[in-house]
């Protein structure tokens, strides 16, 4: 049963594109990428660094969106937003949400990958 926070379609497509057999490859660099990503994110908002905010949260954006995280995608775009404003202030719950969503994205890809 696919868990709703990823697009099946959008999945299944780069699945297609990349191949099954490479798509195992490309999660797994995804989840080293990703919370990599968070902690720029978190590390920024806690230095007022808002350009660093910003990237990370364009990187993050960009790569939960090819793999149809559309939902954590959208949240991601709204701090990269937010940084590119440049004023941080008040997000702190907003990257405490993102930490938690990426939870259930990391589970649900997981069992994308192990349902080959």
């Amino acid at each position: 049963m696919a868990d709703p926070c990823i697009d099946v379609a959008t999945f299944e497509n780069l699945r297609t594109m990349m191949g099954a057999d490479y798509i195992g490859e490309l999660i797994d660099a995804y989840f080293e990428e990703a919370p990599q990503l968070i902690g720029q994110i978190e590390q920024s908002l806690a230095s007022g660094n808002a350009e660093v905010f910003r990237r990370a949260a364009h990187s993050l954006k960009s790569s939960s969106a090819s793999f149809g995280a559309l939902q954590f995608s959208a949240r991601a775009k709204e701090l990269e937003m937010i940084g590119k404003e440049g004023n941080l202030d008040g997000t702190f719950e907003k990257v405490a949400n993102l930490k938690e969503d990426y939870n259930a994205v990391h589970a649900a890809l997981e069992a994308l990958r192990d349902g080959d």
